[in-house]
């Protein structure tokens, strides 16, 4: 397909996981980190011309990606490129996505190889054939084509864009609401032509408009300047919206079926490689319904948690329903429920974290508790 890819990085905030790092830059699923799906999802449908847009905390998501090896990118003309405020002349805060792609023109502009644009936020995790969606959007003759989760919306949580649609057609749009079972969630994947995108940023970037959903979106269907188009997506989407989604998400994946969902309906899900020695389980060690990385040393009882690489846990340790990310170490006879530990965390020895299933407890990288 002759398509470019825009990724964006900074969206959306979890407190303090994304305090010091970029959503795309979290760790997620014991070795992954969330731009790996959109990175995947593009390289797999042949997109190889892919800027990342990032306006701070990217230091680990550059790290993270590098060139692009591992998704297939370091090779091709023109491939991958951060596009981070640094890089242009004209620097600020972004107040939403059309103003960070007004920023970053000078990229989108660059060749007339392409006809088309696919934008990918960091935040909604999903495996999709965005060849498919592009064909989609060439049949419908639209301007906008976008990708929305078919499930109904629950009436509580906040919603970037709803869409209410009937026959194929979009009938209601609403923005930043808690929308009901009427309508169905955006996750946050547009397709566009490439000319027509540039004029309209450039056109509203004039009139002092810079939301993707309100103003180039909603507000262009609702004035009838812009047609838009729904792909209606049935496999998994996980949208990673907040610490508790985060949170139960990540523990969702130890459902076989969700992994196979996530990981492999439509191409592998690809990330940086990291070997290490195989995970040591000791002979009194108890691991029950988990999802462990390897390097791993495990001597206590886990149930339920996702383990990330190099992660110890000593014996008499339990762990129950937490999420643990790399070189974190468990002290003997520690007990964790309902915890998120960042990297490089010390458990002491005998210590207790309990949180809850809506409110898990968070260590930050690199403390001892």
């Amino acid at each position: 397909m002759n398509a470019m890819g825009l990724i964006f990085t900074n969206d959306a905030s979890l407190g303090e996981l994304t305090n010091k790092r970029t959503m795309a830059s979290l760790p997620f699923g014991g070795r992954y980190r969330q731009v790996d799906f959109a990175l995947s999802n593009l390289s797999c449908a042949g997109i190889k011309h892919i800027g990342i847009i990032s306006r701070h905390s990217y230091q680990s998501l550059m790290n993270h990606v590098g060139d692009g090896e591992e998704w297939g990118l370091e090779l091709e003309e023109g491939g991958l490129e951060f596009l981070t405020p640094f890089a242009h002349s004209t620097v600020g805060t972004y107040r939403g996505k059309l103003e960070s792609i007004a920023n970053a023109m000078d990229f989108l502009e660059y060749g007339d190889e392409e006809d088309y644009v696919v934008m990918i936020d960091s935040a909604v995790l999903c495996n999709i054939d965005l060849n498919k969606v592009i064909e989609a959007h060439i049949a419908s003759g639209k301007d906008v084509t976008v990708v929305a989760k078919k499930l109904p919306c629950n009436g509580e949580k906040k919603v970037d864009l709803g869409l209410a649609v009937e026959n194929g057609e979009i009938t209601e749009m609403v923005v930043d609401y808690d929308a009901d079972g009427k309508y169905i969630p955006s996750m946050d994947i547009f397709v566009v032509g490439k000319k027509w995108l540039i004029q309209s940023v450039k056109a509203l970037a004039a009139r002092d408009k810079f939301h993707m959903d309100r103003d180039l979106v909603m507000g262009g269907w609702r004035k009838g300047l812009v047609t838009v188009n729904v792909y209606e997506h049935e496999g998994a989407a996980l949208f990673n919206e907040s610490v508790e989604e985060y949170f139960n998400n990540s523990l969702s994946l130890i459902d076989k079926d969700v992994r196979a969902d996530l990981f492999g309906a439509n191409h592998p899900i690809y990330t940086k490689v990291r070997d290490r020695v195989p995970t040591y389980y000791g002979v009194n060690s108890e691991v029950e319904d988990c999802l462990v990385a390897d390097g791993c040393m495990l001597d206590g009882e886990v149930e339920n948690s996702i383990l990330f690489r190099q992660v110890t846990v000593e014996k008499d340790a339990e762990v129950e329903d937490c999420i643990i990310m790399n070189d974190t170490v468990i002290g003997e006879g520690a007990k964790l429920k309902y915890a998120i530990l960042d990297k490089n965390v010390t458990v002491s020895a005998g210590a207790k974290l309990y949180g809850t299933k809506k409110s898990p407890v968070y260590i930050k990288r690199g403390e001892t508790v």
